[in-house]
């Protein structure tokens, strides 16, 4: 029997669990350039038709590098991040422009006798990431370069959803029309993070981190990450290691980094036991569920600080304990790191969801809106038909789903008496 045959065979259940997942790979600048690229496109169509939904970003930095030098310009640099100029900006979007044109019709291949024969694929790009400027570090005026403000959940999962892969430069748009030059790690993350994706895969020019005696580390957690990057110093694999551990955090199960040198790396690390490269994968326990008097001083810690910047109405400790029945939490590995709580409004069909509150670690992964849907969930099966809110801070928030403006009329007469107008909380309500 030939060895494919048993590979297939033991790949078949991972080709089961990916089908359907959202994974955001990242390839740099160097891997484009490098002779396995074509290798690496026709393993992301593979993907792509076992079901995998790709966003795939891309790197420019060698390539805007070689048209700096071509113009006789010295690249400028500051803490690892590039200085982009308008005349550096110029080189970017040259560069940024051909890679993407060049990936584009790589993407499009459906040569005869190829792995790409019959894929017809369709690749989607745009304005899908909105950034803001570095502004001035340590009296150094980054110009043009920037950071990911925004990245366009809906608009991608759309394309996503009509089977497109969706191409992400590291390029992104403010809300004045500039154009800014992003760190293509600092895209990928916000995108897996936004996105809630599945994995994260990295592409670098080593099989994945190496430790000290150069052996490959096969698996890190997010906790045991700095460790390593004290010990690279500025090294690139540093960077990958803080996307990866970055992405963890913010909710995505695991990162993986791969080479981009080595052909069939990613299959080897997707579709077997081993893998062939490293793992960050965050294996804390995380659940959401209705709060019980033991969480008391976990809501205290999260609600405190929030309390002291005037987000949050003060509640003691002696309140917590009184209306803990009415809070649902979310818990990861013993902490309470975000909650809400649902009071019903005396003497009518209508509640009022409060203290929604998430821990500034936690803010990426969708635990708001988990916790919101909790709360209606909730509201919903005691009856309520709407449902309030009072906030200062988190207008918008809740406009974005689905909450329109009220006003103090609106409220039931047994909480309109206790509205506090020193405070004048904006009013929103929503028909449940």
């Amino acid at each position: 029997m030939h060895d494919y045959v048993n590979w297939l065979r033991h790949a078949s259940p991972y080709i089961n669990a990916h089908r359907d997942c959202t994974f955001v790979v990242m390839l740099p600048g160097d891997g484009v350039a490098h002779p396995n690229f074509g290798n690496i496109v026709h393993d992301l169509v593979l993907l792509h038709s076992l079901g995998v939904r790709l966003v795939l970003v891309h790197g420019s930095r060698p390539q805007i590098d070689g048209r700096l030098e071509a113009r006789g310009l010295v690249p400028n640099y500051h803490n690892g991040m590039r200085v982009t100029d308008a005349t550096t900006l110029e080189c970017v979007i040259d560069a940024v422009g051909q890679l993407r044109i060049a990936i584009e019709a790589r993407l499009s291949m459906d040569m005869a006798s190829s792995p790409m024969q019959g894929s017809r694929l369709r690749v989607a790009s745009g304005n899908l990431v909105t950034a803001r400027p570095i502004g001035v570090l340590d009296g150094v005026d980054f110009h043009h370069t920037g950071e990911v403000r925004r990245v366009d959940r809906k608009g991608i999962n759309r394309l996503l959803d009509e089977r497109s892969i969706v191409l992400l430069s590291p390029l992104g748009y403010s809300p004045t029309g500039e154009i800014f030059n992003l760190a293509c790690e600092d895209v990928a993350t916000r995108a897996a993070i936004d996105l809630a994706a599945d994995k994260l895969l990295l592409f670098g020019a080593e099989s994945g981190l190496l430790d000290a005696e150069g052996r490959l580390v096969r698996e890190l957690r997010p906790q045991q990450v700095p460790a390593h990057m004290k010990r690279l110093g500025s090294d690139y694999q540093a960077e990958l290691l803080e996307a990866a551990a970055e992405a963890c955090s913010g909710g995505v199960a695991r990162s993986h980094i791969v080479s981009y040198a080595e052909d069939g790396a990613l299959l080897t690390e997707l579709f077997t036991r081993n893998g062939g490269g490293t793992l960050v994968a965050q294996e804390q326990f995380e659940v959401t569920r209705e709060a019980a008097i033991e969480d008391v001083g976990g809501l205290l810690e999260l609600i405190s600080p929030l309390e002291e910047q005037g987000i949050l109405v003060r509640r003691s400790r002696e309140v917590l304990e009184r209306e803990i029945e009415q809070f649902s939490v979310v818990e990861r590995e013993g902490m309470i790191i975000a909650c809400a709580a649902l009071y019903q409004i005396a003497e009518s069909d209508a509640g009022e969801l409060a203290c929604l509150a998430v821990n500034p670690e936690y803010r990426h992964g969708r635990r708001g809106d988990e916790l919101l849907e909790r709360i209606e969930n909730r509201a919903r099966a005691q009856g309520l038909k709407t449902l309030f809110v009072l906030t200062t801070r988190t207008a918008h928030w809740f406009r974005e789903r689905g909450f329109v403006p009220s006003g103090v009329e609106r409220l039931p007469a047994a909480r309109a008496s206790l509205y506090n107008y020193q405070r004048n909380s904006k009013i929103f309500e929503k028909t449940l």
